[in-house]
């Protein structure tokens, strides 16, 4: 259903880079991380992790782990599939930094937060086709 997962997290001077790159490996263990520093518009350093899961069971082990959360939050990622997904079938969520180190996924609407690209397996690449396959899996 997952062609690839392409992650993105702003590590700021104040985080923990340590921590935050732990989170990123909870939601994705098997995970290649890069990281490139940048400077923000203060001149404060950022660095910024990035990286591709292509792994057709990494990117299965993530839905499922998208599938076991609680009702609310599946019922709210639904009602927001048109506006999270863009034409080409790549859907985009923001999990909280937070829950990450914990374990845990919490899909975030804004904030500080690790960026997700997950380019929805769907022929033709449409955004209508997109959004039906991932209807079908969050109600099964």
């Amino acid at each position: 259903m997952i062609h690839n997962i392409r992650f993105r997290e702003f590590v700021y001077e104040d985080e923990d880079l340590d921590e935050l790159t732990d989170a990123i490996l909870n939601i994705f263990p098997d995970a290649s991380i890069e990281m490139e520093e940048a400077e923000g518009l203060t001149e404060d350093k950022i660095i910024i992790l990035s990286g591709v899961v292509d792994k057709k069971r990494h990117t299965k082990s993530f839905f499922n782990r998208i599938l076991e959360l609680n009702q609310d939050q599946l019922d709210k990622l639904d009602n927001d599939l048109e506006r999270k997904m863009d034409e080409k079938g790549n859907l985009f969520l923001r999990l909280s930094k937070e829950a990450a180190i914990e374990d845990e996924i919490e899909i975030l609407d804004s904030g500080d937060s690790i960026h997700l690209k997950v380019k929805i397996a769907a022929f033709p690449a449409k955004k209508s086709i997109a959004i039906e396959k991932v209807r079908e899996a969050l109600h099964q």
